[in-house]
């Protein structure tokens, strides 16, 4: 393809072709927006940020002196074809510069909080195949950075700053286990490295959202609740799930102007409910929706990178059983007791017990549960039949958003608290989830049921009565205020009352 590339840019030449770059930069864009309607971002919210990650290396007497240096997201095949995989930016540069392309480097001088973005040098055939060729003046105007330059000029413009170190990002993430890839390239060794200062510091000034970052985590939950209420208009019994996925999608794009979503769709109906990361390749939202099936439909837009991540339940046929009914409220009335409960300085592993233990008890009310005290059932660690993931997590740039074992006690190795993906103390400026789901998942109940420390507390007769349902979720993405929360994902329907007057009226 390169030898294509560079026969079409002559033949351009040659016939008189001027392959032209962009002459000014007058009517360049200083923000990010997809289109009349969709929320508008300016370069300033990047530049804040820098500021932030400036001011906590200064305060903490970190590395004066010091250069941070970062590498961009890069364009990547699949597999071995030329097939480009749909690009989307690194998180920490996203957060850092707010560029879209890929290919970038970026440097950061933590003295005087000076930022430069280096660009590809890209050839002029790339006008005919991608587009104008965009000047070092575009993008200095696009992302508001103080200089741009040309990537094969790195070493001599960082040569220039003459930094006392180049602090480089080098870690692992709490939640993937992958380790991040530190940027390199020729030259690098003219220069003293520093791979331990960064990472931590860079995650934890994530943790906290700015008022310009808010206002994206609002925008992107309120659209997806609107998609999230245009699937639940269309679903019904003989619909497919991935129906649900295509519609949500849709929705978000045409009128958010959202092109991704942050996570692989979960659209699971019946059993397929108890299975809790349903969606992926091997199952992918390929089921015939039956009447009497509850869905749970897990789906989260993402705009300049910030994603939602919401989860709605509800009957295919709009109205649910006495079963399905006691099974939602549970759920809800779990949710709704940590929602009440969150504010600054509360223990997040605390909040994860506290959903376990209303839905232990509504358990026992129910004769779900029997022969025993909620203490009794806690400490055999009967929540985690029923809800064996973590309450929920930080969100923002990424789904599961970094800095969850960041400055945070050590996991706690016990069933369904131990994938928490945060033992943090809550703090004003957090976004997080709130995820209880309460599932009757085979896999589980049958090792349950060969326990006899666990079995003698299963009311068999009554816990088979829900098997094959599935189960439920309920998520919101909630942000921590100064005296409790805001919850952003408010326009959804919630109540069993108002789910059913909502598909009804839909009908």
């Amino acid at each position: 393809m390169t030898h294509l590339i560079s026969l079409i840019t002559l033949i351009y030449c040659s016939c008189g072709y001027r392959i032209s770059r962009m002459p000014n930069t007058k009517d360049v864009p200083d923000y990010y927006q997809m289109g009349p309607g969709t929320l508008k971002i300016p370069n300033t919210l990047f530049k804040d940020n820098r500021k932030r990650m400036c001011d906590r290396l200064v305060a903490k007497n970190i590395s004066r002196g010091a250069v941070m240096f970062f590498e961009g997201g890069r364009q990547e095949q699949q597999y071995d074809t030329d097939r480009d995989i749909e690009f989307q930016q690194e998180s920490y540069f996203m957060w850092l510069f707010g560029v879209m392309e890929a290919d970038f480097y970026g440097a950061i001088d933590v003295d005087n909080c000076e930022s430069i973005l280096f660009m590809p040098r890209l050839p002029d055939s790339y006008a005919v195949w991608m587009g104008e060729l965009k000047t070092p003046e575009y993008f200095k105007k696009r992302y508001g950075v103080d200089r741009v330059n040309y990537t094969d000029e790195m070493v001599t413009i960082l040569s220039q700053l003459r930094p006392s170190a180049l602090l480089i990002m080098d870690g692992v993430n709490s939640d993937s286990k992958s380790h991040f890839e530190a940027p390199s390239f020729e030259g690098m060794d003219q220069f003293k490295i520093d791979t331990t200062t960064l990472y931590n510091e860079i995650a934890e000034c994530r943790v906290r959202k700015s008022p310009g970052e808010m206002e994206i985590m609002r925008y992107v939950n309120e659209m997806s609740c609107d998609a999230h209420k245009e699937v639940m208009k269309m679903m019904r019994p003989g619909r497919m799930e991935y129906e649900g996925e295509a519609t949500f999608k849709h929705y978000a794009y045409m009128k958010g102007g959202m092109r991704f979503v942050g996570y692989t769709c979960i659209c699971a109906s019946g059993e397929n409910a108890a299975v809790l990361h349903y969606g992926h390749a091997g199952e992918p939202n390929d089921k015939r929706v039956n009447s009497g099936d509850m869905l749970l439909f897990d789906m989260g837009s993402e705009y300049a990178g910030y994603t939602a991540d919401i989860t709605v339940s509800f009957p295919a046929n709009g109205r649910f059983t006495e079963n399905q009914k006691f099974v939602y409220n549970t759920c809800l009335k779990a949710n709704r007791a940590v929602q009440a409960a969150m504010r600054p300085g509360v223990s997040w592993p605390d909040m994860h017990r506290l959903a376990e233990r209303t839905i232990v008890e509504e358990f026992i009310k129910e004769g779900v549960l029997i022969n025993g005290t909620a203490d009794e059932m806690t400490d055999a660690y009967m929540g985690a039949i029923f809800m064996p993931h973590g309450l929920g997590h930080l969100i923002g740039l990424d789904v599961h958003d970094v800095g969850g074992y960041v400055n945070a006690p050590p996991r706690i190795d016990e069933p369904g608290i131990k994938y928490l993906r945060t033992t943090r103390d809550l703090e004003e400026g957090m976004v997080i989830t709130v995820e209880p789901g309460v599932y009757f998942g085979d896999a589980l109940i049958e090792k349950a049921y060969a326990n006899p420390e666990q079995a003698k507390f299963m009311n068999k007769e009554k816990i088979e009565q829900f098997r094959g349902m599935g189960g439920v979720r309920i998520e919101d993405g909630v942000a921590v205020t100064a005296d409790g929360i805001e919850l952003l994902s408010h326009n959804v329907p919630r109540t069993v009352e108002e789910i059913e007057e909502f598909m009804n009226r839909s009908n």
